[in-house]
């Protein structure tokens, strides 16, 4: 990402006729194989177990009370569509219970010993959002002493692209920088990607974490099934409400880690917002022409970006292509010190914003 390139490649097999290549950044195979026959299991439990090392590496100690909270979406999109085309339904009770979205979880929590409460949550694009604010619940009423916290989202398929394509916000057909150009003229949509994205959140502040988060809120614009309410009372009400509940002053926030997912609404409604409640000396970014949209694991793995960034001490922004906001950041970018903000604004009217601070 500080290098500026973008983490799609071209694969075969996309198109009406499943004929063409397209850009997608996809989870390749691999992984291992005790994790489950799927890229979606092998990749859940594979970042989960990759965050908590990590976080143990970093000084963190489990509690007694360890919760699992993962956002996901669609779920197992390859071994669904496999049971139905290719098997017929009739498959191994085993192999049926690979299907169901509790099982990785399951595994999980028997491979660490957990024993807290273990759920999942689905609020569409926001569900890294929903999930992290989630967690900071379980936190803050003290049903956990810490959680687990997994986005996964292996649902770049040929078909679900597709469908993603004819809606017109999704384009294959060029590189990604070229297509996604948020907040600038002539960017066309986002390409489409996939990831699983892990941390741990703790109570006690214990070891080097990498961020705190604040506070945060969501809302539901109740207005379509796809577009943003043109109004924008509901999101901007959230991003009000998220202020308030982090305790944040407006003069204290440096950035706006936007949803950016390059489309006319959803740049529209951010910048607005952004014109109307941030300082005039903040500044505005989004990683989604580098590492796609991934849709349930989105806003987790832009969290990760901005987790990444205060520790580093380096902002990963895109380079910019085409004139657009005087305040969008071009290229990597020192960090200075305050809050960043984190938007999500998933389809069918969920709105997200998470403060986070170093």
């Amino acid at each position: 990402m500080l290098g500026g390139e973008h983490a799609a490649s071209l694969v075969d097999g996309y198109g009406e006729s499943h004929d063409r290549a397209a850009w997608v950044a996809v989870v390749p195979p691999g992984g291992d194989e005790a994790d489950g026959p799927s890229r979606f299991g092998r990749a859940m439990r594979s970042a989960a177990r990759e965050a908590v090392a990590d976080a143990r590496a970093r000084g963190w100690s489990a509690g007694r009370r360890v919760g699992l909270l993962h956002a996901v979406v669609l779920g197992e999109v390859d071994l669904w569509r496999d049971f139905y085309l290719h098997r017929g339904g009739d498959v191994p009770s085993r192999d049926y219970l690979g299907l169901m979205p509790s099982t990785p979880m399951s595994l999980l929590m028997k491979e660490f010993g957990f024993h807290g409460p273990a759920m999942n949550v689905s609020a569409m694009c926001s569900s890294g959002n929903a999930g992290l604010l989630t967690a900071k619940a379980w936190l803050d009423s003290g049903i956990v002493d810490d959680v687990v916290f997994v986005a996964t989202d292996i649902s770049a398929t040929p078909e679900n692209v597709l469908h993603f394509e004819r809606l017109g916000v999704t384009f294959t057909d060029a590189e990604p920088l070229e297509v996604c150009k948020p907040f600038q003229q002539g960017s066309r949509g986002f390409p489409m990607g996939e990831a699983s994205v892990a941390m741990v959140l703790s109570r006690v502040s214990g070891g080097t974490p990498y961020l705190t988060v604040l506070g945060g809120a969501m809302s539901h614009d109740a207005h379509h099934v796809t577009s943003i309410d043109p109004g924008l009372a509901e999101v901007t009400r959230c991003f009000e409400e998220a202020f308030a509940d982090a305790g944040v002053e407006p003069s204290n926030v440096r950035y706006l880690h936007a949803h950016g997912p390059g489309t006319a609404q959803c740049d529209r409604a951010e910048a607005e917002i952004f014109d109307a409640l941030f300082p005039p000396d903040a500044a505005l970014y989004s990683v989604k022409p580098l590492v796609g949209h991934c849709q349930g694991a989105a806003s987790a793995v832009e969290i990760a970006a901005t987790a990444l960034a205060f520790d580093r001490g380096t902002i990963p922004a895109p380079p910019r292509k085409a004139p657009g906001h005087p305040r969008l950041l071009d290229g990597p970018t020192s960090v200075r010190d305050g809050v960043t903000v984190k938007s999500s604004i998933g389809m069918g009217g969920h709105n997200s914003v998470v403060l986070l601070a170093p």
